[in-house]
């Protein structure tokens, strides 16, 4: 006896401190939620807020008891009744095919122990398992033990899974949810639903076969829930693109509340809607286009009243690749760039109707030609940007002023270096999908600068904001009578001129883009409610075959554009009223 007493208490000095059963230190974790509260994407492991298990679904501590402790609610710890039990059937199966193992012992081992199979720490987990017993209450165990334990995709604690998997708490998960949950904690790699469906189904049957034996659950009910679609709606199972977005949101978060070690929560402009629109649209697109050479595309859409981001694709696969062409690639806008040169015109006193000539041009020996090699004598500024006439926009740049177009560029947001020389009109210099959608933005709001962002609070691990984003720009950066202007003529350019693959039900504008030898294409456009840039092209700046903005990108840009405004009504752009472009005094 006394010898025996000597171990227990060697081996209960050695045990951990279990004072405190807070989650123990570890690196931060960051949790992306989207605009409206839901768990999108996470970095690092994370770790769920707490919840009592009165205030979870009766089904998950039902569920849990019927699988890995049929009599957690009688035993005191250790269950010899259960260790009985499952040395008959393993000695039956030939090998391990039941664990005898408590609850309460898993909470002592997985929680406080290492994962070795030592005699001293089999000790260790029995003396932890009578402390938790004396300690807690079977609820409290039970709520120790779901908001610790481990259910795959980094996701620590019931909370967390529930937001991981199924997009909402754990109070609400249904019957099969909750089976599917419990399931997890077998094996959560192999049992995952997102990667396993087959076996995440099978598992769940048996967890459910589990509750009928207990009796919580008739033959029926488990059939039914067996037989119940199970949508995964949280950051696990849904589509990689959204991860462009992530991957742009977990690089600022430092820059505004710095390095942290402690959990952060981020709440997002990101609308899952609208990128589930995005991503079909663009994969639709390039399997179009990939025989023409069109290997890779970007799109980004945004508020034109906040430049809130609202969707974001980055590249055809983020598995293929995780560069950011949305937000990282540098490309030649083109012709995109010319609302700017006939925006600084407007604000000079012209007007959509004046006149300029398309006639050749020649400026210290560079003579921009025509897209048709064609020239068309005296046209309106409204005909010059609608029909994108090359040589009209150059002779009006130089007429106006560059120094007036780069001036003008730089208010409305873009910070991007821009070039001296005349084909600063041609869209020359690099700019970003996500730089010139805030530079429409400006454009569809009336002439006011913002700043494309997608974050708006930033919260620690205690719910406490520690970061509130306040306004949305810097105010007017243009008339709002030469934006009313332009809308007019960036109207026209989609009803009867290079963009009319992009018309809509309801007032819109946009313009096209193409550089040199087709190696990129654009179409860059807006309603009273949404801003969407698309680009198309290759990685390697290889020429496409005849791929032009009015042609791909409008397409992707139109077929995103029409799903994002079905049930939105039709409401009308400074300057264009319903289908009529409306007269600027």
């Amino acid at each position: 006896m006394i010898a025996v007493g000597g171990v227990l208490a060697y081996h209960a000095y050695q045990l951990p401190d279990v004072s405190d059963l807070a989650i123990q230190s570890r690196d931060g974790a960051l949790a992306l939620e989207n605009r409206d509260g839901l768990l999108m994407a996470s970095f690092g492991p994370l770790h769920g807020r707490p919840i009592q298990v009165a205030d979870m679904s009766p089904y998950l501590p039902a569920a849990l008891i019927a699988t890995e402790d049929r009599r957690f609610r009688f035993h005191f710890g250790l269950d010899p009744i259960g260790i009985a039990r499952a040395t008959v059937t393993n000695l039956r199966a030939g090998r391990v095919v039941q664990g005898g193992s408590t609850i309460t012992q898993q909470l002592a081992k997985n929680v406080f122990l290492t994962a070795d199979r030592s005699f001293g720490r089999k000790i260790q987990e029995l003396l932890l398992s009578f402390w938790l017993e004396h300690k807690f209450t079977k609820d409290e165990i039970l709520t120790i033990y779901l908001n610790r334990v481990y259910f795959g995709a980094g996701a620590y604690g019931v909370e967390a899974a529930a937001q991981k998997y199924f997009g909402t708490s754990a109070s609400r998960v249904s019957l099969s949810e909750a089976a599917l949950l419990v399931g997890l904690l077998k094996a959560p790699s192999r049992y995952n639903p997102a990667v396993n469906p087959d076996l995440a189904g099978k598992r769940t049957a048996e967890v459910l076969g589990n509750l009928v034996e207990v009796g919580d659950l008739t033959q029926a009910q488990a059939r039914a829930a067996a037989l119940a679609p199970i949508t995964l709606a949280g950051a696990a199972g849904t589509g990689s693109g959204r991860r462009y977005f992530a991957d742009w949101i977990h690089e600022q978060v430092p820059g505004y509340v710095g390095r942290r070690a402690e959990d952060l929560s981020v709440r997002t402009t990101f609308d899952p809607g609208l990128q589930a629109l995005a991503e079909a649209a663009v994969a639709k697109g390039i399997a179009e286009g990939r025989a023409k050479g069109a290997h890779q595309a970007a799109l980004v859409a945004l508020d034109p009243a906040t430049g809130a981001v609202r969707a974001m694709v980055g590249g055809a696969s983020y598995g293929g690749s995780q560069f950011n062409r949305a937000v990282q690639a540098r490309r030649q806008p083109g012709s995109t760039f010319k609302p700017v040169v006939f925006l600084a015109a407007l604000e000079a006193g012209w007007s959509p109707g004046d006149t300029i000539s398309d006639a050749p041009i020649r400026i210290d020996g560079w003579a921009p030609e025509n897209y048709d090699h064609l020239n068309q004598g005296n046209i309106t500024l409204l005909q010059a940007l609608a029909r994108s006439r090359n040589a009209a926009t150059v002779r009006l740049q130089e007429m106006v002023g560059r120094g007036r177009v780069r001036a003008l560029a730089h208010d409305l947001g873009i910070a991007s270096n821009l070039t001296q020389g005349p084909s600063l009109a041609l869209g020359v210099s690099e700019l970003s999908p996500l730089e010139l959608a805030a530079l429409y933005a400006a454009f569809a709001n009336g002439g006011h600068t913002v700043v494309p962002h997608g974050i708006t609070t930033i919260s620690d691990a205690a719910g406490r904001v520690i970061y509130q984003r306040q306004g949305s720009g810097f105010g007017a950066g243009v008339s709002a009578r030469a934006t009313a202007m332009l809308n007019q003529m960036l109207s026209e350019t989609v009803r009867h001129g290079t963009g009319q693959a992009a018309r809509l039900d309801r007032p819109v504008a946009g313009k096209t883009g193409t550089t040199q030898n087709f190696r990129d294409a654009w179409f860059a456009g807006y309603t009273a409610d949404l801003v969407t840039v698309v680009w198309v092209g290759d990685d390697r700046g290889r020429p496409m075959d005849d791929i032009t903005g009015g042609g791909l990108p409008a397409d992707i840009w139109q077929h995103f554009m029409q799903a994002a405004h079905v049930g939105l009504p039709k409401r009308s752009l400074p300057g264009v009223d319903g289908d009529q472009l409306a007269r600027v005094q």
